[in-house]
């Protein structure tokens, strides 16, 4: 998604050769949408996922920034995790719903006492 960089800070214009790559991370680094989003794709969604997977945004700065409920933000994560980047797409989440319930329906019922 995105390359490492290092960057100088504000208090040590020098440091850049000794800041660990991934404090360096900043927005900048992350295509995001703007706050006003009101139309989700895939590559949105994916871009919000990832700042916040990386910390460079924390799931209560992105929630509030896009105005998300943390069960919507936290089901696109688990989407992404379960199935990649495609399975942010709207018209495939009753395909994958489908798939999921048929897996769990082969696994052995749990004992009942």
């Amino acid at each position: 998604m995105s390359k490492l960089t290092t960057r100088p800070t504000a208090m040590d214009p020098q440091a850049s050769d000794v800041m660990p790559p991934a404090l360096s991370l900043d927005l900048s680094d992350f295509d995001l949408p703007p706050a006003n989003t009101k139309r989700w794709g895939i590559r949105r969604k994916a871009a919000v996922v990832a700042a916040v997977s990386a910390n460079v945004l924390s799931i209560d700065e992105a929630c509030r920034m896009y105005s998300l409920s943390e069960e919507e933000f936290f089901s696109w994560m688990a989407r992404v995790e379960r199935h990649g980047v495609p399975g942010l797409r709207v018209t495939r989440l009753c395909d994958y719903r489908r798939k999921e319930r048929a897996e769990a329906s082969d696994q052995p019922e749990p004992a009942k006492h």
